[in-house]
């Protein structure tokens, strides 16, 4: 029964290592072995930043107050200090739970018009006002019980627990991902379409990034399903 165990979790963390990361993470993602994308500055970054900022912060914290009760929608909304850093966009909190928005130079070099980076930051502030932070979390910690748990009754040792409850809390943050990236694309339109911008013009960017693809514990659902997700949304506002 251990053996079976051990090579079931072994199996799950082949699928799991392949997996992509996902926005809500403060790690970017991996970046396309080739760009013909000219990259900005991380000063020209902020400059090409700065009027979707200006224009977007307010209709989202109006929002996120709005929405929610007792959720801090001070939004934090920066470039990443690092120029080299690959495209990516990510909500994260500060140690003193203040919302931030993360851009990578990358990221807004690649994109073509304003309603694209607008969509991206619509997406992100979506992700806060819906605690899918929080909600991972508790994703995690379920996974590491039920699995280790489990563990625990097949015979294993400390060691092994210990293992099979990291592998449990990877799966487990990973198990509703991508219900999350759809939810937060759905609130990103109205975010998007209520500060002006056009989101059925800004769904174009997933038309130019890699296609995760359907797989297995991903955390991102296909480049055509939140394409899809977006129109449909829009279509009824």
């Amino acid at each position: 029964m251990r053996v079976s165990l051990i090579a079931l979790l072994s199996a799950v963390f082949l699928a799991v290592a392949g997996c992509e990361t996902t926005t809500t993470s403060p790690t970017p993602q991996a970046a396309p072995k080739q760009s013909t994308v000219t990259r900005l500055s991380v000063s020209q970054a902020n400059a090409r930043l700065a009027p979707i900022k200006a224009r977007m912060e307010p209709i989202a914290e109006r929002e996120c107050r709005a929405r929610t009760e007792g959720m801090n929608c001070d939004f934090l909304i920066q470039v990443y200090k690092d120029p080299n850093a690959p495209p990516n966009a990510f909500q994260s909190l500060t140690k003193a739970g203040r919302p931030t928005i993360t851009f990578t130079s990358a990221l807004i070099s690649e994109v073509r018009n304003n309603d694209e980076l607008a969509f991206v930051m619509g997406h992100e502030a979506a992700h806060h006002m819906m605690g899918h932070i929080g909600r991972s979390q508790n994703d995690a910690m379920a996974g590491a019980v039920i699995v280790g748990i489990l563990a625990a009754a097949a015979g294993a040792d400390a060691s092994v627990i210990d293992a099979a409850m990291d592998v449990g809390a990877t799966v487990g943050s990973r198990a509703y991902s991508k219900n999350y990236e759809l939810e937060a694309d759905r609130l990103g339109t109205v975010i998007t379409h209520k500060s002006g911008y056009n989101p059925i013009r800004g769904v174009e960017y997933f038309n130019r990034i890699p296609d995760p693809g359907n797989q297995f514990l991903g955390t991102h659902p296909p480049n055509s399903q939140r394409i899809a997700v977006v129109k449909k949304t829009a279509a009824g506002l």
